[in-house]
């Protein structure tokens, strides 16, 4: 909510009554909605582009800016249009300052309690292992045998070519359908593959 709506807000409850003084006749809400008109949005752009979009942070930081341009309007006059190159100093010292205390500020420790710990197990390997042991039995004898060799031994197509003596094509396109039956029998157990 912006400075003047806060502050519109209380003067409503206080009675009417703005607790801020006026400049050269000026009350703090028309200077801030002036402010706000004829600076605002250029202000509020510059700071989300320097906080890579976090639009709430350059929200707050504006309306910071804002409220230091009232603050000081009896040295700068209140004329809204004469005080842009000020505010945008004002904004890039606050983005400045907003980065220092991003880096400065300690990552707070998460309670042991709700940290949780992974444990090493084999528990999804081996049944894994076993689905798939599975799954190899749906298979034919010549499937299996160029999978293991291929997958399991870690030959070359051209070892399994020649200790089968079949061209490396052979070899590579019976891989391609062992594999694509080995897929369907995973999917009939329930796992992707």
């Amino acid at each position: 909510m912006p400075v003047a709506e806060v502050r519109s807000a209380e003067a409503r409850a206080a009675g009417g009554v703005l607790a801020a003084p006026e400049h050269d006749g000026v009350d703090a809400e028309t200077f801030i909605r002036a402010v706000y008109a004829q600076h605002g949005t250029v202000l509020l752009r510059y700071a989300v582009r320097r906080l890579r979009g976090d639009w709430h942070r350059a929200e707050d930081i504006l309306q910071e800016a804002v409220v230091r341009a009232w603050s000081h309007a009896g040295a700068l006059g209140t004329a809204p249009e004469t005080m842009r190159p000020w505010l945008f100093t004002v904004v890039r010292n606050l983005l400045i300052d907003d980065h220092r205390a991003q880096v400065l500020r300690p990552v707070a420790a998460d309670a042991l309690e709700d940290t949780d710990v992974p444990v090493a197990d084999e528990v999804n390997r081996l049944l894994t292992g076993h689905v798939v042991t599975d799954a190899l039995d749906d298979l034919t004898e010549q499937q299996r045998g160029i999978l293991r060799h291929l997958y399991f031994d870690g030959s070359s197509v051209a070892q399994v070519s020649e200790l089968l003596g079949i061209p490396q094509g052979t070899v590579k396109s019976r891989a391609y359908y062992a594999i694509r039956a080995l897929r369907r029998a995973l999917a009939a157990r329930g796992v992707d593959g």
